[in-house]
């Protein structure tokens, strides 16, 4: 299903003049903006004028994980503290945590490649999406709300965990729509089945998981 028909209907040729127009302009933000990307492209005698053709894109520089975090926690933004909207970082579980800075523009754009992504997967506005990716500083579960709301469809912002509450909500509110890390989704089977659910009866017609890695055989046992 197409949710954005000017984009998701272009060309190719016309996709990758799109595509070459906006790298630049990144470049030249970030190079002119973020202290952090100028040296990193002055390193490699890298100017924002070196970047003709998509495949330039090789010529930049890698950022780690690590250097994210040498940084923490505005050292990447490319615009003024002022123009942030809505902060989000990584659980810093293993250090300092990773920070996504996200302005109005962000939040927009956001939304529509979420609305995209559900509308792709068959929702539409007559869906009811029930949400258990987790909402706060998990970036995940905002992303999801705004590009289902976008999409017009209702959302029940539940959030992870409480997986009774969880399974009551999916059959008295009758969820077309799940979303949620793939083994959670297993999780909610196992306890649905032993309570006696019968999922195939419930109306579910698409489950959207990430967040995590997963393999072709656990996607396999979800649909199954």
């Amino acid at each position: 299903m197409i949710w954005n028909e000017k984009y998701e209907t272009l060309s190719r040729d016309n996709m990758e003049e799109h595509q070459l127009e906006n790298l630049k302009k990144l470049v030249e933000k970030l190079y002119n903006k973020v202290p952090f990307y100028k040296k990193k492209m002055d390193i490699l005698g890298i100017k924002p004028s070196d970047i003709k053709k998509l495949s330039d894109i090789q010529k930049l520089p890698f950022t780690t994980k690590d250097e994210m975090r040498e940084v923490y926690p505005y050292g990447l933004l490319a615009v003024d503290l002022k123009d942030i909207v809505e902060i989000h970082t990584s659980s810093g579980t293993t250090g300092k945590p990773v920070v996504d800075a996200y302005t109005e523009k962000d939040i927009e754009i956001w939304g529509e490649v979420m609305a995209r992504t559900l509308a792709m997967g068959g929702a539409d506005k007559n869906d009811i999406i029930q949400n258990a990716f987790g909402y706060g500083l998990f970036t995940g579960g905002l992303g999801v709300h705004y590009g289902a709301r976008k999409l017009g469809a209702t959302v029940i912002p539940i959030s992870g965990g409480n997986t009774k509450r969880q399974i009551d909500v999916m059959v008295d509110f009758k969820t077309t729509v799940l979303t949620c890390t793939p083994s959670y989704s297993l999780y909610l089977a196992e306890v649905g089945l032993e309570s006696g659910i019968d999922f195939k009866k419930l109306g579910l017609k698409a489950g959207f998981f990430g967040a995590e890695p997963w393999s072709e055989s656990m996607r396999k046992e979800i649909v199954y």
